[in-house]
């Protein structure tokens, strides 16, 4: 079987490399070309575990192709992904959707015999219908069906999530589709994975009613936290408790500085503008998007106040800058939130980030860029984690107090052992952890949207 990727991204470049894997032939195409020239070598623009290694065995064996020739890609495909980028529209928070049209304009004329376009991009609903409308109005001779088939990855975990799905989902309504795609994911079916075929609009809804939900999780457990702050209890075990009723189950029931990334902001927005386009607006989604926005203000008052009230003059250190560990993704971490606003305040940053540096360095001016934790935490007052990458885990704590000047740590992730710290004469601060409540003398205030107009504005 052979598929042409449109878009060699994130999702293209994962989907295209685990594709080939299969023993599927599949050319990828993209417009960039730095970053074509950089595939074309077998490195990968972006990072994530394993996918160099996957390259590059894919590549060597033929079956992993890299061009940014439309024309033939298209026109040898069985399938054509759309995997361009569909990101947050300025203005409305509506998803853009001029990448996939654009791919779609520029690939009708190369279809030949039957193909399968599908889209791979998150998109609204409705959208594999108003490609279809545009590929019919501009090749009216194509033989093509047209299908929605959404990722679930999660970066830091993509080839995993990719080769052992918890389901793969399939939009069509037309059989020789089905057929197509049910091929196309054989070697899944084969080891128990589940392939599921549905409407196309039900595909479309399904991955940002998914995204939202999770969303939902990472929200209601942050508020739980607060609430733990206040009467005494582990945010940890209650978690724990909770996660193991099978009907809530264990994931994205940690508690930390909110969610950003790639998929959740935009996600949860677009799905809040379709609601209200369709009347049939979901103000639970609403809430959680605007305490997502909260949620990161409220950390950068959380380490103004183990400061002590002011920051102004302090020298923090700040352990990790992506959005998660094992990514190199910056696009809405909470980072971009929290240290503008403790600069703003009169902070001095000192940061680190096993593989955000490239990424974030343009986006957080006036910070002084370290190698390590340790050398981060160099004459520091403070030090915060707000990414939970495994090597702080495992701190020398001991190391790090005798560089630091003060002795606070504010752990925004719960990634530190407390007891330790604290034994060692560190005044730590967790979320959600019942002492804490006993270290904060004064109920901590809500953000205001002030706060928030100006962090964004910094961002």
């Amino acid at each position: 079987m052979k598929i042409c990727m449109i878009g060699a991204g994130y999702v293209g470049l994962v989907s295209a490399a685990c594709f080939s894997d299969f023993g599927w032939t599949v050319t990828c195409v993209d417009k960039d070309p730095d970053r074509l020239a950089d595939l074309k070598a077998g490195r990968s623009p972006i990072y994530e575990p394993g996918l160099d290694d996957l390259m590059e065995r894919n590549i060597k064996a033929g079956r992993l192709l890299f061009t940014e020739k439309l024309g033939p890609a298209v026109a040898d495909a069985d399938v054509v992904f759309l995997a361009v980028g569909t990101p947050m529209r300025r203005g409305d928070g509506y998803a853009d959707l001029s990448y996939v049209f654009t791919a779609v304009e520029e690939a009708a004329p190369y279809l030949q015999d039957f193909t399968v376009v599908t889209t791979k991009s998150t998109v609204p609903v409705g959208t594999s219908r108003e490609i279809e409308r545009r590929l019919k109005a501009k090749r009216p001779d194509a033989d093509v069906a047209v299908c929605s088939n959404p990722e679930f990855l999660r970066e830091g975990s993509a080839i995993q999530d990719f080769t052992h799905p918890d389901r793969v989902l399939v939009g069509t309504d037309d059989e020789r589709a089905r057929e197509v795609m049910g091929r196309l994911y054989k070697p899944l079916a084969l080891r128990g994975s589940s392939v599921m075929f549905v409407e196309r609009e039900s595909a479309e809804l399904a991955k940002y009613a998914a995204n939202a939900f999770l969303a939902l999780k990472i929200s209601f457990i942050n508020e739980i936290a607060d609430l733990c702050e206040s009467v005494g209890a582990d945010v940890q075990e209650v978690a724990s408790a909770i996660g193991k009723d099978r009907r809530i189950g264990d994931k994205f029931l940690h508690p930390g500085p909110g969610y950003g990334g790639s998929c959740f902001p935009k996600d949860v927005s677009a799905l809040i503008r379709t609601a209200r386009e369709f009347k049939a607006p979901i103000s639970i989604i609403e809430q959680v998007e605007r305490v997502n926005h909260e949620r990161k203000l409220a950390m950068a008052i959380r380490i103004e106040e183990a400061a002590g009230g002011s920051v102004r003059g302090k020298t923090i250190a700040v352990l990790g800058l992506t959005f998660k560990p094992n990514t190199d993704d910056m696009r809405d971490a909470p980072s971009l939130v929290i240290v503008p606003m403790l600069q703003e305040r009169g902070a001095t940053i000192r940061a680190c980030d096993p593989q955000g540096r490239r990424q974030a360095e343009p986006l957080l001016p006036g910070i002084t860029w370290c190698e390590n934790a340790n050398e981060a935490a160099e004459g520091a007052d403070i030090l915060v984690v707000v990414t939970e990458w495994n090597e702080y885990r495992a701190l020398n704590l001991e190391a790090i107090k005798a560089r630091m000047t003060g002795n606070t740590i504010v752990d925004l992730r719960n990634a530190i052992d407390a007891e330790t710290a604290r034994s060692l004469g560190f005044n730590y601060s967790g979320i959600g952890r019942g002492n804490a409540a006993a270290e904060i003398s004064e109920p901590r205030p809500r953000p205001l949207s002030a706060d928030l107009h100006s962090a964004q504005a910094a961002k």
